[in-house]
């Protein structure tokens, strides 16, 4: 393209001209391997470029069939796990625009944050880091197995080579813990990254503590929040969990009463409060609603006896197939052994556990594919 890739490498560059102050330039990624076109745009700078390598792995592939909140159900209105980090990567983008961020960074950080979800969503995961712990493995947490996903096990072991502030971003993303102030931790350096990234593999907790270094990576932490806890509540509906009247009128009269309203409210409440500052904030009286909001989610939706009974059944799969893929590996031979051991590379069969290794086959599976791989090798006259 020559002379026309120039002009577009140039127009890129002219884009960020107009970005806030505390915005994250194209120029300041960072990647763990240098590789030689990092400085040549093209038509794709940099973040623009991990968003299209996170696209193209078997990973996002996978988020289609993966639970998001409700395991086993037939419905095809109900969010899985593909839509909510496409609902997240587009909120995120409706945030950084207007607080004119790094639209690219956001959305590569959106779309990859979930890549280490287990199959039935953060129940299944409360299994495997169960598993983990119980086989003196270290922890399981899912963000730090979607960087796990894409710097280490994508392309057979050779990983993706993803920017540090997109994975930084991802490790830091947890959705569960909200607040009211967002503030990076712009002195971040790589080392610090990396010391992060393997605390969360041994200290629990630790990941509650770590920020991310960047605004984008902010903006994406809420804007996880913001695109499941109104969804959440969608679907609730439509399983007969909760009625919309359920909703305690002190939320509703600040945040509406459904998905659209409430996405509407806590995004522009996030914009006009965070306008032109180095740090994201929510006002008092909507950040009062958002926690009640969550509380009701968590005691009549994420705690519901009827979601209980579902995940229960599911259990003791993991456990089996764990103990099932641990004896394959010992004896080399099955599934595990003939169609991802022997696919990946020294380094990485030789440089983690025969346990890890396991979990990391497991973390990787769909529901569909994780119920199937039971049926074989333990229900094989069905």
């Amino acid at each position: 393209m020559g002379d026309l890739s120039e002009l577009i490498r140039s127009n890129n560059l002219k884009k960020e001209e107009g970005y806030a102050k505390y915005a994250c330039k194209t120029s300041e990624a960072v990647r763990l391997v240098k590789e030689n076109r990092e400085n040549d745009y093209n038509i794709r700078p940099s973040f623009f470029r991990d968003a299209d390598r996170i696209l193209h792995s078997n990973a996002y592939a996978r988020y289609m069939d993966k639970t998001q909140v409700f395991a086993m159900v037939t419905d095809d209105r109900i969010t899985h796990r593909g839509l909510h980090v496409q609902l997240v990567a587009k909120i995120a983008r409706t945030i950084a625009r207007a607080l004119e961020l790094n639209e690219d960074l956001v959305e590569a950080i959106g779309l990859g944050h979930d890549l280490g979800h287990v199959p039935f969503g953060h129940f299944g995961e409360r299994v495997l880091n169960n598993i983990c712990e119980k086989n003196n493995l270290g922890l399981f947490l899912h963000n730090a197995q979607s960087v796990r996903v894409l710097q280490t096990l994508e392309g057979n072991g050779k990983g993706l080579n993803i920017s540090l502030q997109v994975i930084d971003g991802i490790l830091c993303h947890n959705g569960e813990l909200l607040e009211k102030k967002y503030v990076p931790d712009y002195d971040k350096t790589l080392d610090q990254f990396l010391d992060e990234y393997n605390k969360c593999w041994t200290e629990k907790g630790f990941d509650r503590k770590i920020r991310a270094m960047t605004l984008e990576g902010c903006v994406v932490r809420i804007s996880d929040v913001i695109a499941y806890i109104g969804r959440d509540i969608e679907d609730a509906i439509v399983l007969g969990y909760v009625k919309r009247e359920d909703i305690p009128e002190e939320i509703t009269k600040v945040l509406g009463n459904k998905n659209s309203l409430i996405i509407d409210t806590l995004v522009k409440d996030l914009v006009e409060n965070s306008y032109g500052k180095d740090y994201l904030e929510f006002s008092d009286e909507v950040f009062g609603a958002l926690k009640k909001l969550l509380a009701f989610n968590y005691s009549n939706i994420y705690g519901n006896p009827k979601k209980d009974e579902v995940e229960r059944r599911s259990e003791k799969i993991f456990e089996l197939l764990y103990e099932k893929y641990m004896n394959d590996l010992e004896e080399k031979k099955g599934y595990i052994y003939e169609k991802y051991y022997k696919e990946m590379p020294e380094s990485y069969t030789k440089g983690n556990s025969r346990g890890r290794i396991v979990v990391d086959f497991i973390a990787g599976m769909t529901d569909n594919f994780f119920i199937d791989q039971f049926e074989k090798n333990f229900l094989p006259g069905m």
